[in-house]
């Protein structure tokens, strides 16, 4: 090291000789395997080591490292104290954890015994034993404690410094350690500078925050999930006030819905976890494990509240939104476990105290990592596939909701459907099978990449099967290549992973409420017509809406106090008891459990809803409508009839319902 410090001296300034090429080589050695988390940190120290030549080392004042042979001369800030943290390893047995210097050393070495000598024996392997008077198995301790942490696994440092100090803390390690790579850095993250709400800080304009009043405005763990969410890599973090404020609301929300739970306890499902939703939520939690792992590694914290808090929050409020069985109390607290370990790292505080609401002993601190069960992949595409086929579906709704376009601007929207079919195709019409069949040909011919247009355009053009569909062929071709950079391969596929009509079958009552429908029917595109046919692809259903006709019938509750009122509810042909009851706790809401309505119907249609109810009577006049009983209608009588055992009878416009 000093001889290349000497090597380049001009008058009365030091130079170091970065361009030495033997050094230089050395240094792009050590850059080459060394971890940058970031691909432009990795451009950066490249274009340095490139650019780096002959570098003034010294001054006359200020701190830093006198020269051996020329004291006057201060070596400066940015070269030397490269290799401080060496230090580090030794300085609780030389300093005694005291950090002003003032400490005993617990070894009892005093700061005269730490010569040249001695320092190299600890540094250097080859060194021999030095001449001392410091005994040996205390210098052999303090070796073996720098060998047992050395070399540093992670240097963090600001972006600013990748030219000068970070590059020149390269040069000086292999400089040391020329013939060990084993001492040699092994990874440094460079991180961007920070702004305070998209703006540069400064004092000047009064765009400041200091740590100790962001603490005091946002609490310790409030910064820390806003600093974590300000930016990853060497751009520059974005502090943002209103991102920290609507950071501690989640933070909040999070812990009152975990002592909703554990007050709930006893009212969440139990039993086997094996219905498509517990399915795809325990994948979900294993695959934001996996991914928040490999991202706290990378060092990517963003990225590990994204997937750690954010996404892991939502497959929850996703699994909480299909699970119309109800969510099971296994995978909830299994939930709540996981999700208290993910986030501890950035919001530690408040992890502990949702661990402690867990009834656990032990600190959070101690826990270990969440172990990761198997990940579904396909389970959960295809629960992805559900929720944008709900998405598609309300979107269809809104459209068919809208009132048809006239000139006179007097039309009216048509009537809220109440039924809905859904058509799902096994696999593409013949003209797609056939533009897909050639794209994926291409795909794997040219190692994973799509001709230009023109090329597959001319291509498609000669087949005769296409011809009279190339209008539309290549805005299909077009939507496919889209999806092949955002999904992959699998887009070119002809038929879908997972059974599109089996997932929405499942999840029959989730759509059918979510859409406020009365009944959802799922049918194969092949049993449709033939624009259904050539419109309908895997993946990508088809929906048709439409009002079934009905008779207008009033249901009356006669019970007292119970905030229960008249209500309209139209009666279809083949209605039963229970699709009444159905359909009558979507429009009274206070009806939460359905298996508590009684259905009655009165003993004489014409003149039992005009007889003043007597209290405590309610059930007087009535007969009861078991679930056996079916609903048939007159829809130009305007007349509803009810079968039941052979016998059929008017039931008039009124219905009774109680709640038991």
């Amino acid at each position: 090291m000093m001889e290349r410090l000497k090597a380049v001296c001009r008058t009365d300034i030091r130079y170091l000789d970065y361009g030495e090429v033997q050094w230089k080589q050395q240094a792009i050695e050590a850059l080459t395997a060394l971890e940058t988390f970031c691909e432009e940190t990795r451009r950066n120290f490249e274009a340095s080591l490139a650019w780096l030549q002959e570098h003034a080392c010294s001054r006359t004042y200020g701190l830093g490292t006198r020269l051996p042979w020329d004291e006057q001369w201060l070596i400066e800030s940015l070269s030397d104290s490269t290799i401080y943290m060496a230090y580090y390893t030794l300085a609780h047995l030389l300093q005694g954890g005291v950090l002003n210097g003032q400490g005993d050393s617990p070894l009892g070495i005093k700061p005269e015994q730490m010569t040249r000598e001695v320092w190299d024996f600890i540094f250097f392997k080859s060194s021999p034993f030095p001449k001392t008077d410091i005994p040996k198995e205390h210098l052999q301790r303090l070796r073996r404690e720098f060998e047992y942490w050395y070399p540093v696994d992670v240097r963090v440092s600001g972006k600013d410094l990748v030219p000068n100090h970070l590059s020149y803390y390269l040069y000086n390690h292999v400089a040391m350690w020329p013939k060990d790579s084993g001492k040699w850095p092994q990874a440094v993250r460079a991180n961007g500078h920070l702004l305070l709400n998209s703006e540069k800080m400064s004092k000047s304009t009064g765009n400041f925050l200091t740590l100790s009043q962001a603490i005091k405005k946002f609490s310790a763990d409030g910064m820390r999930l806003a600093l974590a969410d300000a930016g990853d890599t060497i751009e520059d973090a974005n502090f943002v006030e209103t991102m920290a404020d609507a950071g501690i609301l989640r933070l909040y929300t999070w812990v009152e819905w975990v002592k909703e739970m554990i007050a709930n306890q006893n009212n969440l499902r139990t039993g086997p976890t094996d219905t498509f939703n517990d399915r795809v939520f325990a994948s979900e939690m294993n695959a934001g494990i996996l991914k928040t792992e490999q991202h706290y590694e990378r060092m990517m914290y963003k990225e590990a509240l994204k997937s750690g808090f954010f996404e892991f929050q939502a497959a929850k409020d996703k699994y909480r939104e299909l699970a119309i069985e109800g969510m099971h109390r296994d995978l909830v607290f299994q939930f709540i476990e996981r999700q208290s370990l993910l986030l501890a790292p950035i919001c530690p505080h408040l992890c502990e105290y949702t661990w402690s609401l867990l009834g656990k002993t032990g600190s959070l601190m101690k826990a270990s990592w969440p172990v990761a069960g198997p990940v579904d992949e396909v389970l959960i595409r295809s629960s992805q596939y559900l929720m944008e086929t709900a998405h598609d579906l309300r979107l269809r709704l809104k459209a068919y909701m809208l009132p048809p376009k006239s000139k006179k601007g007097d039309s009216k929207p048509p009537a809220k459907p109440s039924h809905c079919t859904i058509y799902v195709a096994k696999s593409y019409p013949p003209w797609q099978h056939s533009a897909l069949s050639l794209l994926g040909k291409h795909y794997k011919s040219n190692n994973r990449t799509l001709p230009d247009n023109k090329v597959i355009a001319n291509e498609l053009g000669a087949l005769p099967e296409l011809k009279k569909y190339m209008k539309r062929v290549m805005p299909f071709v077009a939507m496919i290549k889209e999806n092949l950079e955002k999904n992959g391969p699998r887009v070119l596929d002809l038929e879908l992973e997972f059974d599109e009509r089996a997932v929405l079958m499942e999840n029959l009552v989730y759509l059918t409420n979510s859409l406020e429908l009365e009944q959802i029917d799922v049918l194969f595109a092949s049993e449709a017509d033939d624009k259904v046919k050539e419109d309908c692809c895997p993946g990508k259903p088809l929906s048709v809406f439409r009002a079934e006709p009905g008779v207008s019938v009033s249901l009356v509750n006669p019970q007292p106090s119970t905030g229960l009122f008249t209500t309209k509810v139209d009666i279809r042909q083949g209605d039963s008891k229970d699709t009444i009851v159905r359909r009558l706790s979507k429009v009274n809401r206070l009806i939460k459990d359905l298996s508590r309505v009684k259905l009655m119907r009165y003993e004489d249609p014409l003149l039992g809803p005009r007889r003043v109810p007597v209290l405590g009577q309610e059930e007087y006049g009535k007969l009861p409508i078991s679930s056996k009983s079916v609903f048939n209608i007159n829809l130009e009588e305007k007349k509803v009839t009810l079968a039941d055992n052979g016998f059929t009878v008017d039931i008039g416009d009124t219905l009774v319902y109680l709640i038991q």
